[in-house]
């Protein structure tokens, strides 16, 4: 893999032992991935900064402790603690004090404290053809195909090493040749499905389940699937494959037509999904039946139109269960000057920060089944929290809370 004068000197630890470390890691990895070169990125998102363990506390300390600094601006995903509610963390305090090493290792190294998942909620998103480096499957997914950046799907360690040294080996999803539809879903919907905010995730479980790690071109949507229909799309089709980008035939940024999602290649399979098939999907996001017990929404976290619709559907109502909203820090300041955030706890809904409950011990004990609109949430909640799980839409799941049951349109593509 050829180096230039700059990576070589990283290489030979003339910049310090935090970026040789960094670049070591970089080199080799493009070496296993036969990346013919090195290239610059202009920002970077970490996953890292969540806690699973001692191993990648002991990993950043080992940058950080040198000096290390980040190259290029970083945002860092979700954490383990809502810093801003400290209250609602019910893990142990050791767990607690080690997640609160991790996140200052990664703020001592230069990185900002944004603490969520939805980097492209921000200000200064990157945009069409920019190379950058982020971790977090949905937000790789959304770098991608909806923005049209370049990313690669990078994990935990990997992330830092691209934004303390502000390089990324060229492979896969930074070049235009990685970034071709090789399968093709065709939908095969009645038309006022595509307005139904439930649609998205669980076409997204169903395309993930089918491309795995191709990239997809998906016809039949048209502009009602916006941002945050995107971001639920993208999210489940990361979570139940490992889906990094896909095309929206009409409505993402590379994929004006057709041929310009396949770049004029056959595909090399296609899938039609029907009103049976997602019916199906639906189905199975299910694990238990039972009374309702809490609500969880906002995984990925909450945009401000998502808040905005959910202040809409209250309507001055109580909530009869506990109902979680996640975000980021920076919506909530943003929503904070709308004279939503009162609504919304008024209603009786716990706003959480930095973090995500599907991962954090935040859920009051449950007893029935946890509704979320969510299909990532639906997907991890029961192995990491022990949870059953309902699904439904947004509205479903203010319907269900006020009802203190389950209200879920059975018939939704009757």
């Amino acid at each position: 893999m050829r180096l230039s004068d700059r990576d070589q000197a990283m290489l030979d630890g003339r910049h310090g032992s935090g970026i040789q470390l960094a670049m070591e890691m970089l080199v080799r990895v493009g070496e296993v991935q036969e990346a013919p070169d090195l290239i610059d990125v202009t920002g970077a998102h970490i996953d890292s900064c969540l806690y699973h363990g001692r191993a990648g506390l002991d990993f950043a300390r080992a940058l950080s402790e040198t000096g290390a600094q980040v190259a290029v601006p970083t945002t860092l995903n979700v954490s383990s603690l809502d810093l801003l509610h400290p209250n609602l963390y019910r893990g142990s305090a050791e767990t607690a004090a080690a997640s609160k090493s991790l996140m200052d290792a990664y703020t001592d190294m230069g990185c900002r404290p944004t603490w969520t998942c939805a980097p492209y909620q921000l200000a200064d998103r990157p945009g069409l053809g920019e190379q950058v480096a982020w971790g977090e499957s949905n937000a790789i997914v959304f770098a991608n195909s909806v923005l049209g950046a370049r990313t690669e799907r990078y994990g935990d360690f990997l992330d830092i090493c691209c934004a303390l040294t502000g390089r990324a080996p060229n492979v896969g999803l930074h070049t235009t040749a990685g970034r071709k539809a090789t399968v093709v879903v065709e939908l095969d919907l009645p038309d006022g499905i595509v307005e139904n905010d439930a649609l998205y995730p669980v076409l997204g479980s169903l395309i993930g389940e089918f491309v795995g790690t191709r990239v997809a071109a998906v016809v039949g949507l048209d502009e009602r699937a916006g941002e945050d229909e995107l971001k639920a799309l993208g999210a489940a089709a990361a979570t139940r494959g490992a889906v990094a980008m896909f095309h929206v035939v009409g409505v993402t940024p590379e994929a004006d037509t057709l041929a310009m999602a396949t770049q004029g290649f056959d595909p090399e399979a296609s899938l039609t999904v029907d009103v049976d098939a997602l019916n199906s999907a639906r189905a199975a996001f299910a694990t238990g039946v039972g009374p309702l017990g809490a609500v969880s929404v906002g995984t990925p976290h909450f945009s401000i139109a998502e808040f905005r619709e959910l202040a809409s559907l209250i309507d001055g109502e109580k909530s009869a269960v506990p109902f979680y909203v996640s975000t980021g820090r920076d919506v909530l300041d943003r929503v904070s000057e709308l004279d939503i955030v009162e609504k919304v706890e008024d209603f009786g809904a716990t706003i959480v920060t930095d973090t995500c409950t599907y991962i954090t011990p935040i859920l009051e004990d449950v007893e029935g089944v946890v509704l979320t609109n969510s299909g990532k949430w639906a997907f991890y909640a029961p192995g990491n929290l022990g949870v059953d799980v309902a699904f439904g839409s947004l509205r479903e799941c203010v319907e269900s809370a006020t009802a203190g049951a389950l209200v879920t349109d059975e018939g939704w593509l009757a």
